[in-house]
């Protein structure tokens, strides 16, 4: 029985492993190879990697869990998670693993709707982070689709980047169309409209099915509850990356270094767990 199961190989799984690995525990990281951030190009606002490709920044992440021993990586999905006994079984494509504590990284899925051409430009010309997005769209004309409580912060934040900003409002946006210097947005009524980079507000939700299958109290973010050492309702699984935020935000922090943060966070969680049991029983 490893001492850590870490489901996800994005940032906070990889961060997570990591940090487990160097104070020596067994651990197992499970990477199914699907990725919330999967037609990215550049990930940005990271110190060191600034620009650099996500599938980069994995592979160098999977370089330093190469150093440590009692790390395991393991390209496969897991299907269910259980407890059982003292610990968790996960069932995977290539067999059952046990471990004590569980991390769940998993990241959560967008939900594009049906507007043609959006799924196309989606991580390129059309994103929902301004952090990770915006400053590449520079004295541009920027685009913000939707209606509700984010648009005048979105408004706001994106006003010193662009030169222009055009908001179209929700049911307003009919095709979204790459032109190779941004994007043509067709509207309903009127003629469509050229902006160089498009702002949206999906809906999301979890990407695993394992918070409903573990029972994991969820926030009405549809984030796993987590406090700010990491841990969900169970005491020992712990959540990392946008999947999951504590009660006091409203939403999660979907970056690629809060993710990494987050995981650092939870693994040391998971060290500390196993250290006061072990050191109860003397």
């Amino acid at each position: 029985m490893y001492d850590a199961l870490v489901i996800g190989g994005g940032p906070a799984g990889l961060q997570a492993a990591l940090t487990l690995g160097r104070m020596h525990r067994t651990a197992v990281l499970v990477d199914s190879g699907r990725y919330r951030n999967g037609t990215v190009e550049h990930a940005h606002n990271f110190v060191t990697h600034d620009g650099r490709a996500p599938a980069e920044i994995r592979r160098l992440a999977r370089e330093d869990l190469a150093a440590y021993g009692t790390v395991e990586l393991h390209d496969t999905t897991v299907h269910a998670v259980r407890e059982e006994g003292d610990g968790f079984v996960a069932e995977t494509d290539g067999g059952p693993i046990h471990a004590r504590t569980l991390i769940l990284a998993t990241g959560l899925k967008d939900d594009l709707g049906s507007i043609p051409g959006l799924e196309e430009a989606w991580g390129r010309e059309v994103a929902a982070c301004p952090f990770c997005h915006g400053h590449e769209l520079s004295g541009r004309v920027i685009g913000l689709a939707g209606t509700g409580p984010h648009v005048p912060m979105m408004t706001a934040m994106l006003a010193p980047i662009a030169s222009r900003l055009v908001h179209f409002e929700d049911g307003e946006v009919t095709k979204i169309e790459r032109t190779g210097d941004g994007v043509r947005v067709h509207r309903a009524t009127g003629e469509p409209v050229e902006v160089a980079g498009l702002f949206v507000h999906p809906a999301f939700a979890q990407a695993a099915p394992f918070a409903e299958q573990l029972g994991l109290e969820l926030l009405p973010s549809g984030c796993i509850r987590i406090d700010v050492l990491g841990q969900t309702s169970h005491p020992r699984v712990f959540a990392a990356g946008d999947l999951a935020h504590v009660e006091q935000l409203p939403m999660p922090m979907a970056s690629v270094l809060g993710a990494a943060a987050a995981g650092l966070t939870a693994g040391a969680s998971v060290v500390r767990t196993l250290a006061l049991a072990e050191s109860a029983q003397g």
